[in-house]
């Protein structure tokens, strides 16, 4: 992006070639319309800012007059840093930032919190910004600014193409052609529009290769799409379930050094236009069987970029000869970029998911042999979220017949909740080993010094301690604020552990309690989070009952199966939470 002074000559050509003013244009208001609901702000504006005034091609959410206007005096304007410093401007409050702190627009159009993206020609000078604004202070987050990235890319994107219409329109004599070029100009930004939309929800390359085909189904309408990666210096397709077995077999992984489409426009990052089959046979030799075994007459590739280069290749054939002109490569190379950033973006997802569930996996402990008790344990992070959460089980062997048993949850079942729930965990861990006391006094010990270690994030825990007595065993627990544990006898009797205190981190030194029962031989009893048993539709009896029920019917079951059952039928493949769950069994005679 080239930054440059409002009143500098060769951008206000670039702003007149774009012709938009003070007036209504459909596609920059539907890129407001999106800013507006996927950032939940009350105004958002498309912005082109002359050497005297900013005007509003786009904007929902402005009041009036502005909003019948589409234009403000520069006093009024924020955007012109956005083209003075071709950065984004990000402000949290603008009556506490020197930049705008005297700005008019503060007390006449209510913007307190901004964030504004610049808007580029294709010679990447910047003619305005997309902006969204808040009438109070807001903190955007890093993955609101990236949104908003993207969107500024499409409206760029869309302005260019806006300025090539013109261009053509300029050169067409003939008012049918004037017709054709516009309307396909039209159709192509709706394109993108629907892409940066589209692509927006894909989390892997399936997703975007699907997403991509349903795009360009009754536009463009290639007979095949294709996306090809660069991995370890070899092409890999991405969408080989769109090809015969026998084809996709034999391009499932080659040489980047094949002549292919795909292959030429990732290594060399340049288009190639393949308009007949003589320019296959020419460009692309290696491609030219395939191509009439399919029934191909023509083709492009698009390389899609990345940090370093092209990553891959975006590809379409079609049964008949095509010509790609200059407004449908304009149009591809626009969405071979949305494709990357899709693409990246799936790939760091992935990455995250992957880390995320190592994570999962290093915090939960593995299970102590705890003979001559009966013990297994089961984890499952919520279906929504990063698969990772602050939900955790426990158990520590502490003597031959004595065992402790944990099951907590930190709230969220994000990143953020595992590592608070790593450090809890590891802390009471600690005291069970260290201090002989009993639950409620290390539940008391964990609390305050979590709380003097300046984290007072909610958090619900029940320890829970078995051994050995003359006849037979005995649980002590001890409950903050945690769903009641089910004792399920061997006759298939089930029934709570009742007794809860308040919750870990809302209070300074909170009484607690300990609670004992005895556990006849066979008997078992089951820890769970809440997970399990609430849900946004149901009532919490209800749900409770339920599981009552169906441990009722397992008294006799190994304890995975039992878990697994329970697991299944509580909360099934959709759950809304994380859910943990702890099942310790007696010894029968």
């Amino acid at each position: 992006m080239t930054a440059r002074r409002l009143d500098d000559q060769a951008r206000l050509d670039a702003l007149a070639r774009t012709g938009l003013g003070p007036v209504p244009d459909p596609v920059f208001d539907r890129f407001t319309a999106m800013v507006r609901t996927v950032l939940k702000v009350p105004v958002a504006l498309v912005s082109l800012v002359d050497a005297s005034r900013q005007v509003f091609p786009g904007a929902c959410g402005l009041a009036e007059p502005w909003m019948g206007e589409r234009q403000t005096p520069l006093s009024h304007s924020f955007c012109q840093h956005v083209v003075t410093s071709a950065e984004p401007l990000v402000i949290t409050d603008a009556r506490r930032d020197p930049r705008v702190e005297s700005n008019l627009a503060i007390t006449d159009l209510g913007v307190v919190g901004y964030a504004g993206m610049p808007l580029t020609d294709a010679d990447g000078m910047v003619l305005g910004s997309l902006c969204a604004i808040d009438a109070e202070p807001r903190e955007w987050t890093p993955d609101e600014l990236s949104l908003l990235a993207d969107l500024a890319a499409a409206c760029s994107d869309s302005l260019r193409l806006r300025v090539a219409t013109r261009s053509a329109n300029r050169r067409e004599h003939a008012a049918e052609a004037r017709e054709r070029v516009a309307g396909a100009a039209f159709e192509r930004s709706q394109l993108l529009l629907r892409a940066s939309v589209a692509l927006a929800g894909t989390t892997t390359v399936a997703d975007v290769v699907d997403a991509v085909r349903a795009l360009l189904a009754g536009s463009l309408d290639p007979d095949y799409l294709g996306v090809s990666l660069i991995e370890s210096g070899q092409v890999s397709l991405q969408s080989g379930p769109f090809l015969p077995p026998r084809v996709a077999d034999r391009w499932r992984r080659y040489p980047r050094t094949a002549g292919t489409p795909s292959a030429l426009a990732a290594v060399t990052g340049v288009p190639v236009l393949l308009p007949d089959l003589a320019a296959v046979a020419a460009q692309t030799p290696d491609a030219l069987a395939t191509f009439d075994e399919m029934g191909w007459q023509s083709g492009v590739s698009v390389p899609l970029p990345g940090a370093a280069g092209a990553m891959g290749a975006l590809t379409m054939t079609w049964k008949q000869p095509h010509t790609v002109d200059a407004v449908e490569l304009a149009v591809l190379a626009a969405l071979a970029g949305y494709v990357a950033q899709a693409i990246q973006r799936a790939d760091y997802l992935y990455s995250r998911e992957q880390v995320a569930t190592l994570l999962q996996q290093a915090m939960l402990s593995e299970l102590p042999d705890a003979s001559p008790f009966g013990i297994a344990a089961r984890y499952e992070p919520a279906v929504r979220g990063e698969h990772v959460g602050g939900d955790w089980y426990d158990a520590v062997r502490l003597g031959p017949d004595q065992l402790a048993l944990v099951v907590g949850d930190v709230t969220g079942h994000d990143m953020a909740a595992a590592t608070r729930m790593g450090q809890l965990r590891s802390m009471l861990r600690a005291y069970i080993v260290d201090r002989h006391e009993p639950p409620s006094a290390l539940l008391r010990r964990l609390d305050n010094a979590a709380q003097i270690l300046g984290d007072p994030t909610p958090v619900t825990a029940i320890l829970a301690y078995v051994q050995a007595e003359a006849d037979g065993y005995r649980l002590q627990w001890s409950n903050a604020g945690h769903p009641a544990p089910a004792l399920l006898l061997p006759d298939g009797t089930v029934s709570p552990l009742a007794g809860r205190d308040m919750l870990l981190g809302v209070g300074q030194r909170t009484t607690r309690t300990n609670h004992s029962h005895p556990l006849p031989p066979g008997s078992t009893v089951l820890l769970f989070t809440d997970g399990l048993v609430e849900t946004r539709t149901d009532l919490i009896d209800d749900r409770k009952s339920k599981l009552y029920a169906v441990l009722g019917g397992l008294a006799s079951a190994p304890l995975p199966d039992l878990l697994d059952e329970v697991y299944t039928r509580m909360a099934g493949a959709d759950h809304e939470d994380d859910v943990a769950l702890l099942a310790l069994r007696t010894p029968t005679p």
